[in-house]
C-alpha cells in the first residue's frame, strides 16, 4: 500500500519493527507468519500463542524462524519479547497484556474466546486487527466503543473481502461518485452444506472443515457483508440478501442489471453478493454520479452510462495484506474497516435441519445453524438470537428448518462474557428493545448489567 511500504522500511532501518502477537497458528495465521518473515521489513512477529505449541511452532518453522522460546510464564514471554527472540505460549491473555507488543492479530474464528482476548488486548493499549468476521459482526460496535475510549484501533483486516471491499468503497467515494452497493463475488451458496459435506475440500487445502462449511451455507458471507453494513451506514435489502445466481463467467460489470434499482437508489446502499460472476473471488462496488459532466467522462473511461457504474477488485489475497493493516494501525492509527456506530446489519441463527427439543446447538458452519443477513433494528425489535451467540444453546422448543431462531426459543450458557458484551451493546445502541425476555436470559447467563 502507499505510505505503508516506506514507513515500514523507515522502521527497518531505524531497528524499531511493527512487533505482533498472534492468537492462533491455524491455516490463516500460519500464512501471516510466512508473510511477515519473508516480505515486511520493519515488521516480526514477536510471540504465538496457541492452545497447541506445536502448531504455533509450525508456524515460526514454515516462516523459517530459529530460536523459538517457550514462554511458560508472563514473565518469560516479555522476557522473550524484549529480547527479540521468537516466543510461542499457551496464555493468549498473557500475550495480549505483555509489554513490547504493538498490536494483537486474532485469527481464531471463535466468539467467546476472542472477545476474551479482544478485551484483555484494549485494556492493555493493544491495537486489534480481527481475521474474525464472526466476532466483529456480533460484538464488533462495543468492541469498538471499547476501543475508541483506550485510544486503540479494532479493525478487520486487508485481504480478506470485507477489508478490500471497504478499501474499494474508499476509492469509489473519494473519486465523487457515491457507492449504493459493495458486494461480494461467490462461487458457491448452499445452506444445507455441513462439515460432512465439505470434508474432502478442507483436507485438500490443509483448512478447517467447520469454518470452510461456513463459507458454503452463506453464514460466512453474511458476516462479511454485516461489518461492511456496519463500516458504512448501509443495510441489507431483504432478510438474507439478493444474492443472484448468474450464469458462469459473468462479467461482473453486468451484475448491475440484476438488482432492484430502488434498492440502491434509495437510502444508504445495500451490501449485497452474486454467485457465479466473474473475476471470482473478487469485490465489487456499484456506484452512481449526478452530475452530467462527470457522467461523460466515466462513460468516456468504459465505464458504462451509468445509472449505475462497475467498480471491483479482481481478487482478496487474505493474509498476504494483513501486515498492510497491522502497520495502518500502529503507524497511522487508520482502521482498514471498523463499526462507524450502532449496528447496521446482524446474522441471525436459523435452522440448518429441524431442530428438537433439549438439543445443543453446535458452532458455526456445523449441521444445527447456517446465518442470515437482517437489518440490526428488525431483528432487534424481533428479538432474534444472532448465530455468534448461538452455540451452546440448549433448545427450549423443537423447530422447523429455516425457522430464524428468537432468542425464547433457547437457553443460554451461563457465564459468557459474549453474552454480557451482547447486552451492553443492546443497552447502549437499541435500548428501546431490551425486553423482560432478554433480560431473564441474561440473568440466568450471570450477566447482568
Amino acid at each position: 500500500m502507499i505510505l505503508v511500504d516506506k514507513a515500514l522500511a523507515q522502521r527497518a532501518e531505524q531497528g524499531k519493527p511493527i512487533r505482533i502477537g498472534l492468537v492462533g497458528a491455524g491455516f490463516m495465521a500460519k500464512g501471516i507468519a510466512l508473510q511477515v518473515a519473508l516480505s515486511v521489513p520493519g515488521m516480526r512477529v514477536a510471540a504465538i500463542a496457541n492452545r497447541h505449541l506445536q502448531a504455533a511452532r509450525q508456524a515460526y518453522e514454515q516462516a523459517g524462524i530459529t530460536g523459538v522460546v517457550h514462554a511458560d510464564s508472563p514473565a518469560a514471554l516479555e522476557r522473550a519479547i524484549y529480547e527479540g527472540r521468537p516466543a510461542v505460549t499457551e496464555d493468549a491473555l498473557a500475550l495480549c497484556s505483555a509489554g513490547g507488543i504493538d498490536a494483537i492479530v486474532e485469527v481464531t474464528g471463535t466468539i467467546e474466546y476472542a472477545a476474551h482476548v479482544t478485551m484483555r488486548a484494549i485494556a492493555h493499549g493493544k491495537h486489534v486487527v480481527l481475521m474474525n468476521a464472526e466476532l466483529d459482526g456480533t460484538l464488533g460496535p462495543i468492541l469498538k466503543t471499547y476501543a475508541d475510549r483506550a485510544g486503540v484501533i479494532l479493525t478487520s483486516a486487508d485481504g480478506d473481502q470485507p477489508g478490500v471491499m471497504m478499501n474499494l468503497y474508499r476509492f469509489v467515494k473519494g473519486i465523487g461518485v457515491k457507492p449504493v452497493l459493495c458486494g461480494n463475488i461467490k462461487g458457491l451458496h448452499d445452506p444445507y452444506r455441513t462439515p460432512h459435506t465439505q470434508a474432502s475440500f478442507a483436507a485438500q487445502w490443509g483448512q478447517n472443515p467447520h469454518m470452510v462449511t461456513s463459507f458454503a451455507d452463506g453464514t460466512k458471507i453474511s458476516f462479511e457483508n454485516a461489518i461492511v453494513a456496519n463500516g458504512t451506514g448501509m443495510r441489507v435489502a431483504r432478510r438474507g440478501m439478493h444474492g443472484p445466481t448468474v450464469p458462469a463467467g459473468t462479467p461482473i460489470q453486468d451484475v448491475g442489471k440484476v438488482y432492484p434499482l430502488r434498492d440502491l437508489l434509495e437510502g444508504p446502499g445495500i451490501v449485497d453478493y452474486v454467485v457465479g460472476a466473474m473475476p471470482g473471488p473478487g469485490v465489487y462496488v456499484l456506484g452512481t454520479h449526478d452530475h452530467p459532466q462527470q457522467r461523460h467522462y466515466l462513460h468516456l473511461y468504459k465505464l458504462g452510462e451509468g445509472p449505475l457504474y462497475c467498480f471491483y477488485t479482481p481478487y482478496h489475497l487474505c493474509h498476504f495484506e494483513v501486515p498492510n493493516t497491522v502497520a495502518r494501525a500502529v503507524l497511522f492509527h487508520d482502521a482498514t474497516l471498523t463499526p462507524i456506530d450502532a449496528p447496521r446489519v446482524e446474522v441471525l441463527a436459523t435452522a440448518k435441519r429441524d431442530l428438537q427439543l433439549g438439543e445443543t446447538l453446535d458452532g458455526l458452519g456445523g449441521f444445527a445453524t447456517y446465518g442470515l443477513a437482517e437489518n440490526a433494528p428488525l431483528a432487534r425489535s424481533e428479538h432474534l438470537l444472532p448465530i455468534g451467540l448461538a452455540e451452546g444453546c440448549r433448545m427450549r422448543r423443537p423447530l422447523a428448518q429455516d425457522t430464524v431462531l428468537h432468542f425464547d426459543d433457547v437457553e443460554l450458557p451461563a457465564g459468557r462474557l459474549c453474552d454480557r458484551l451482547w447486552q451492553e451493546q443492546i443497552q447502549r445502541f437499541f435500548p428501546q428493545h431490551i425486553t423482560t425476555t432478554e433480560d431473564k436470559h441474561h440473568e440466568i447467563a450471570g450477566h447482568r448489567i
